[in-house]
């Protein structure tokens, strides 16, 4: 079966792809650089992952599904979370995050935080379900690893003794929150047996 996603980010499309690939051929939405972008307003993880999937479904035959995920840190009462990929601003890189970040944990004992995914499934502007994963971790005083994007040099996680960025994709996604959601997904478009 096919499944279109719509995202532009390639760190994103690869672990779709890797999750999924037993089961699905994912790819891009066709033409998805000529749609409008839909504006991300929601307060939530779920807010946005539905916005998203109703719009861009409506560009496409079949099912599309989209994800919105970040990082909850709880010494910062859950920021970047919504916010986390323009957590440094609207065109912010993944450095600029990472380094806004760590100034604001500086001298903070607490660095408990979690990886959240939201990923909406829709067919035709109708919403189908959502689903969610997270990953809980902590975060590092300094990145480690080149592996990954976003914040996995700043998410250490315990049961690998290493951050998200140090371990092998292959690894990280036995245990995402990307992973995690995307495989309920999975499970629940193999149960409708279409």
């Amino acid at each position: 079966m096919r499944l279109y996603c719509a995202t532009t980010n390639p760190g994103k499309l690869r672990e779709f792809q890797l999750a999924l690939t037993d089961s699905f051929v994912v790819e891009p939405l066709p033409g998805l650089g000529t749609i409008p972008t839909c504006e991300e307003t929601g307060v939530t993880f779920e807010d946005n992952a539905v916005q998203k999937a109703l719009y861009y479904s409506k560009h496409c035959d079949g099912f599309l599904f989209v994800d919105d995920s970040g990082l909850e840190v709880d010494a910062l009462a859950g920021a970047p979370g919504v916010y986390s990929a323009r957590y440094a601003g609207p065109d912010a890189t993944g450095e600029a995050n990472n380094r806004l970040l760590l100034d604001r944990m500086r001298g903070v004992s607490d660095r408990s935080a979690r990886f959240i995914c939201v990923v909406a499934l829709a067919e035709s502007g109708r919403l189908i379900r959502t689903f969610r994963g997270e990953v809980e971790g902590q975060l590092t005083e300094e990145p480690r690893g080149a592996n990954g994007f976003g914040y996995d040099p700043l998410f250490y996680y315990p049961p690998f003794g290493c951050t998200f960025g140090e371990a092998p994709l292959a690894r990280k996604m036995e245990v995402s929150h990307r992973s995690r959601a995307l495989h309920l997904m999975r499970d629940y478009l193999l149960t409708l047996g279409r």
